[in-house]
């Protein structure tokens, strides 16, 4: 048992598992699913009421990029399945082309984030999984490089969770970042993604907004930024599966989200460019004349912030190659595209039209633990080959691929880099994914 005085705080009860996910957005809840149905016991704490994440709490509303531009598939397994529920429930559509402002075709799966709420509880429930929600992490216990235990603050008290394997799937790593973990840093001249504030708008006549071309687009899109009433140059949305509204990604907000005092910032500057974003739509978009804002995100959507040292960094050469990793345990298509802090603009550069790239096991082990991964937006990559990896499809692929594996590790005295891979890559064949 800890000595919890070393804390200076009681606990007021341990939980054991062979497993704890630390984060239940979609590369979490993956995660934690796929190591219960692999056998393991497993808790998942997540600080929300609900799953999701980004998906659901920053209503991205679209999984985008499900395959290369000539229509290979390389992401499937546990995601398919999410989508195949959100179905069930009438909260999802179709695979659709998708064609981006720079030109770039992408396939991508509109869907309802509340209805996503409920496929998630239920991917956890069926599978075993204790969820541990409204729960956020205060401290981790380290002894060398094996983590003991994660301490998290409850409605109950502070609850030490024990397990033989971590999954930090927080976006942030704050466990890890407690547990001393070591980070990459940005290069001269990079600075961090900015966070968008999604927001819901409607009725639409998607007719008429569907038919506005390419050039359309962007010179409306133009106008609202040099008004200064778009933050960014762009009218990107998604359809809403049960009504005529949509869900926008026009907001830009410059922070580090690891930071307080600015991310609350960042949340009600998001409001205000909603705001004034949804009068420009109804004023001067074509189709959105009867339009009005209907609802705010959860909480502003956060690209980048920390991103882990791990065994093996992730580079944009790995992927424009593509380079062939023998440990590659989820693959993807998303081109590399980096939002500035500032500005209307993106930086986008494409892949060819059959281009796909992989991810090695190596990248979602930190340097330094002998007994965590990571998933999400924080596994070991340069911050432009994060730009191409960070997105909820490839993150679903790589979740269902560090569940699976902390499972192997947990049966034995829990050390991830004992997994061997091809027990690993065939097991993941099994349940449907793509390893590229």
């Amino acid at each position: 048992m800890m000595d919890s005085k070393k804390f200076g705080y009681a606990i007021a009860s341990t939980i054991e598992a062979e497993v704890v996910v630390c984060g239940g957005g979609v590369a979490g809840a993956m995660a934690a699913v796929a190591a219960a149905r692999a056998g393991a016991s497993v808790v998942l704490v997540e600080r929300y009421g609900f799953l999701g994440g980004n998906a659901t709490a920053g209503a991205v509303a679209q999984f985008n990029s499900w395959q290369t531009a000539n229509g290979r598939r390389v992401v499937a397994g546990l995601a398919d399945e999410v989508v195949d529920r959100l179905r069930h429930h009438g909260g999802a559509g179709e695979h659709a082309t998708f064609v981006m402002s720079t030109g770039h075709k992408m396939d991508r799966v509109e869907y309802a984030p509340e209805v996503l709420k409920l496929v998630l509880d239920d991917m956890l429930q069926e599978s075993g999984v204790r969820p541990l929600l409204h729960a956020s992490v205060l401290d981790v216990a380290v002894t060398g490089r094996q983590i003991d235990a994660l301490h998290v603050l409850t409605k109950s008290g502070v609850v030490e969770l024990r397990a033989r394997v971590l999954i930090d799937a927080s976006g942030d790593i704050d466990a890890l970042k407690r547990a001393g973990a070591t980070f990459l840093e940005l290069d001269d001249g990079e600075a961090l993604q900015p966070a968008t504030m999604m927001f819901r708008f409607g009725p639409i006549d998607f007719e008429r907004f569907d038919a506005l071309s390419k050039d359309e687009i962007a010179a409306l899109a133009r106008r609202g930024y040099d008004d200064g009433q778009l933050a960014r140059a762009a009218l990107h949305s998604s359809r809403d599966p049960f009504s005529n509204d949509g869900w926008f990604n026009i907001s830009r907000l410059g922070i580090d989200a690891t930071d307080a005092m600015a991310l609350g910032a960042a949340e009600i500057e998001g409001r205000r460019q909603a705001w004034k974003a949804a009068q420009y739509l109804r004023q001067c978009v074509p189709g959105c004349e009867e339009g009005q804002l209907r609802a705010f995100g959860t909480q502003v959507g956060v690209r980048e912030t920390r991103r882990i040292v791990g065994d093996h960094v992730l580079t944009s050469e790995e992927l424009l190659l593509p380079k062939q990793f023998p440990d590659a345990i989820a693959a993807g298509a998303y081109p590399i595209d980096i939002h500035p802090a500032a500005g209307g603009e993106l930086r986008y550069e494409g892949l060819g039209d059959d281009h796909a790239y992989q991810i090695p096991y190596r990248s979602l082990i930190p340097i330094g633990f002998d007994n965590a991964l990571v998933v999400g937006r924080g596994v070991s990559a340069t911050h432009s080959a994060h730009a191409a990896i960070r997105v909820m499809t490839i993150s679903m692929a790589v979740g269902q691929a560090a569940g699976v594996a902390a499972s192997i590790a947990a049966k034995g005295d829990g050390k991830v880099r004992a997994v061997p891979m091809p027990v690993l890559r065939e097991r993941l064949l099994e349940d449907g994914a793509k390893l590229g």
